[in-house]
């Protein structure tokens, strides 16, 4: 095993963070007129992390709202109910954070989600990373989620570990049949809504067995036993197949999305050039004077 093998990667959602400290953090609005609150709250928690320990720190972010998902199903999120508020400090938070010299994936035909999950499947590949953290409560990410540990969840607002085994106590699944389970249940918060009459019970029940919906028997005979209405499920199925399908699609993380190159890329070693100028533009006076204890410890 290589000496190096204690790397710890830890992949921040961007997005969610952003989201998190719009609804938690106080409101600011700068010299320009524009509200910068959640990104100085977004800012500040990155560089606690950095006091915390964490050395190698990847963040995704939604560049856009929009992915190759909503090509797939015109009911998914486009982010027209968004906030305006929120939505003029996606690029900003980039801006600031790319400052303060942390590695940023920023998706355009991807979405944040794809991007976590792409570089968790990447950094675990080397030998010298020990373990990677996705820090999201999001449970698409669940997918992502390895047996052995090396790659886990969690949740900083709630300060929760989620592990293989958590995703398997929590939904009656394993992390490899998530994709299959939303594609039943539907996810409301990305909106798509499942497959008429398939509850989290009956999902569960049958995936903890068939494992993906493509291996569910035609001949509801067969699972009779194990859950109840069980040839209205399967007359819903038959005829929502394809739909079926689709949403399983959808709610499935890409590998695909583009990250780094190697996890060196990953390491934080101080802020940019040009933090001063770009902080002073949030009035982020404070998150300088942290930055000077930091180059000071």
């Amino acid at each position: 095993m290589s000496q190096n093998s204690s790397m710890r990667i830890h992949l921040i959602d961007g997005t969610y963070e952003l989201f998190r400290h719009f609804f938690g953090a106080p409101s600011h609005i700068n010299s320009k007129g524009q509200e910068v609150g959640a990104v100085r709250a977004v800012a500040s928690s990155m560089l606690s992390m950095v006091n915390q320990g964490a050395t190698h720190i990847g963040i995704a972010t939604d560049h856009v709202i929009t992915s190759f998902r909503n090509e797939l199903y015109d009911g998914y999120k486009d982010g027209s109910d968004l906030d305006p508020v929120i939505l003029g400090q996606f690029n900003l938070l980039e801006e600031v954070l790319d400052s303060l010299g942390f590695m940023i994936f920023p998706m355009v035909d991807f979405e944040a989600d794809d991007g976590l999950g792409a570089a968790a499947r990447k950094a675990a590949l080397n030998p010298d990373v020990e373990q990677v953290i996705i820090c999201t409560p999001d449970k698409d990410l669940g997918q992502c989620l390895t047996q052995d540990e090396k790659i886990i969840q969690y949740d900083r607002r709630k300060e929760l570990r989620i592990t293989y085994e958590t995703v398997i106590e929590k939904f009656g699944v394993t992390p490899e049949s998530i994709p299959d389970y939303l594609g039943l249940v539907g996810d409301t918060a990305d909106g798509f809504p499942g497959i008429k009459g398939w509850g989290a019970k009956s999902s569960a029940t049958l995936l903890s067995h068939y494992h993906h919906i493509e291996n569910i028997p035609n001949d509801h005979m067969e699972w009779a036993m194990q859950v109840r209405s069980s040839q209205k499920l399967s007359e819903s199925l038959n005829t929502d197949y394809e739909l079926a399908l689709l949403f399983k699609l959808i709610a499935t993380i890409d590998y695909e999305a583009p990250t780094f190159e190697t996890v060196s890329e990953l390491k934080w070693n101080g802020p940019k050039d040009n933090y001063e100028n770009i902080l002073k533009s949030i009035d982020g006076d404070r998150i300088l004077q942290r930055l000077e204890k930091m180059e000071t410890n």
